[in-house]
């Protein structure tokens, strides 16, 4: 698939490109894919796509209460990130997560699904969001308007006090009515809940019967040691095999084959009709069928959540064009790692990575 030409300033710096929506009217038909796969011969099929580091909540286990934001001219334009995201799918990708930070902050987010969109049945398979439910209010509509049939919202707490305090001072009632909006728009909704050692241990199984209420899914996830938070993450971390035990007792669980393109593996529920997901970065490892590569908002792809390896793509992008970003994606994938390393413990002090959860995405 050839691509035009990024247009550059006299500076160097990108000159503006033409509104997303007038990109490509046309898109071509994708040459027959040639599946991208990893140095240990792992398919990778799936891209999570940061939009921004930005967020408008403070979550205790994701990001510092005073977070230091990338400046906007490192941060790649929504044409560069459609771009890219053409690229990838060219390159046999079939699924994309839009991610952040919290994505639906980021200005003209819509333009962004839109054109990313138009690939749906068309070398994409699947085009899904992660975000904190805050403006789901505002974007719901546009997302399946876009062929958004799914998102996952971030929630750990359904108590207003608790959740102002995980999240250092956000607004539970604005969340719940997003999710509620969200949900009558169409959108399948799972509810992903970080699991916390006194914090919200004993809201897990009402959290999951409430999920059931609704019509939504759960995933609980271990807390992973990514960035320096000004939290003790071993005080808060909770095993999700104890978790899942205690769940077993009260609704008896079967693991079942169901995917979603990411690593969470799923039960029924006995009595329930909500399937419950368990993401297990330490007590499970599940690196050996990993699917994925991340980009951040800066164009660095990141192999592994756990690791600072990564690929910068926006300086080729903005130096050579895309033709001079597609031997990059080899390269990247050369260098994935076996597996993440991430350790929470007595004496494991440090985080397994410098950047926070929000620079990557999850």
């Amino acid at each position: 698939m050839r691509y035009r030409p990024l247009a550059r300033a006299a500076t160097g710096a990108l000159a503006p490109l033409l509104p997303i929506a007038y990109l490509s009217p046309m898109l071509p038909a994708p040459p027959p894919r040639t599946p991208l796969t990893d140095g240990l011969g792992r398919r990778i099929s799936y891209l999570r796509i940061s939009v921004t580091d930005r967020c408008d909540l403070r979550c205790r286990y994701c990001m510092a209460e005073r977070m230091q934001f990338l400046p906007k001219n490192q941060v790649l334009t929504l044409e560069e990130i459609a771009l890219l995201a053409d690229l990838f799918i060219a390159r046999g990708i079939t699924r994309i997560r839009l991610t952040g930070g919290e994505p639906l902050v980021r200005r003209d987010i819509g333009d962004l699904v839109r054109r990313i969109g138009r690939h749906l049945g068309n070398g994409l398979d699947e085009l899904t969001l992660t975000t904190n439910g805050t403006r789901l209010v505002d974007h719901a509509a546009t997302l399946v308007d876009a062929g958004v049939r799914r998102i996952n919202v971030s929630l750990d707490s359904r108590d207003p006090a608790r959740f102002a305090h995980v999240t250092r001072g956000g607004d539970i009632a604005t969340v719940l009515h997003g999710i509620r909006t969200a949900r009558d728009a169409g959108l399948a909704i799972k509810i992903n809940m970080v699991a916390l050692k006194g914090v919200n241990e004993d809201e897990i199984l009402p959290m999951l019967r409430w999920c059931d209420a609704e019509g939504l899914d759960l995933t609980l996830i271990e807390t992973m040691p990514l960035g320096d938070t000004g939290e003790d993450r071993t005080d808060h971390y909770l095993p999700l095999t104890q978790v899942a035990a205690a769940i077993d007792a009260a609704h008896p669980l079967t693991p079942v084959s169901d995917r979603t393109g990411g690593p969470a593996r799923y039960h029924r529920v006995d009595g329930l009709r909500a399937r419950l997901g368990l993401i297990t970065p330490l007590t499970q490892n599940f690196c050996a069928d990993c699917n994925r590569i991340r980009m951040t908002c800066e164009g660095k792809i990141f192999m592994c959540l756990g690791h600072e390896d990564h690929v910068d793509f926006k300086a080729a992008l903005r130096d050579g064009g895309l033709d001079a970003v597609e031997p990059l994606i080899d390269r990247a994938l050369r260098l994935k790692p076996a597996r993440h390393d991430f350790r929470i413990g007595a004496g494991e002090t440090a985080p397994a990575t410098r950047r926070h959860m929000s620079v990557t995405g999850g």
